[in-house]
């Protein structure tokens, strides 16, 4: 008895920590689309885009916790918080933006301006921590077994410089102080 509930145990974890990775996947591509458009076509994050991107980012902060050091309710709080947040603000945003003749704030990918993408991803982000919740009813305690592989470090890594640039990115936009509604160019400039 004690050997299945192991292997459930086992099994539980392995789902848990692949799935957090696909997940903080997402969010490093989701970031790194942001960045090109800014960078490709000087579409300057305006503040809700910033917070934004600090509530994914923390999200995913939640989810490298998971796959470093184990399924944790505190880690998912944490990421299921963030989407709360995010969640509110793009659709905050959202709503800016639907007065009939409003062009929206940014280019659109596949129809969609980031923002509403956004809301999309929270609520997607949401949905994993209910389910993720119901999956990992009994937390991993961590275990020096949890050494991640180097795909997994690598994704970590690149979610890491993500975030380091996005804290750059968001002080040359709006330096030490209020952001500008509408950014249309770099306020410091290296």
């Amino acid at each position: 008895m004690i050997s299945l509930t192991n292997s459930r145990n086992n099994l539980t974890t392995t789902v848990s920590t692949w799935l957090n990775q696909l997940a903080l996947l997402a969010i490093c591509g989701s970031l790194l689309a942001a960045f090109f458009y800014q960078i490709a076509f000087n579409e300057l994050p305006c503040p809700l885009c910033q917070l934004q991107r600090v509530a994914l980012t923390l999200a995913g902060i939640g989810m490298m916790l998971n796959i470093r050091f184990g399924a944790s309710n505190v880690h998912y709080a944490m990421i299921l918080a963030s989407a709360l947040v995010g969640a509110a603000t793009s659709l905050r945003q959202v709503l800016l933006h639907i007065a009939p003749g409003d062009q929206g704030y940014g280019s659109a990918l596949f129809g969609l301006h980031f923002y509403t993408w956004g809301f999309i991803s929270f609520v997607v982000i949401i949905a994993f921590c209910a389910v993720m919740l119901c999956i990992d009813r009994h937390p991993a305690k961590p275990s020096s077994r949890n050494t991640p592989g180097m795909i997994v470090t690598a994704v970590i890594v690149l979610f890491l410089i993500l975030a380091a640039a996005n804290t750059i990115s968001s002080v040359m936009v709006c330096q030490f102080g209020a952001c500008p509604d509408n950014p249309t160019q770099y306020l410091w400039k290296f």
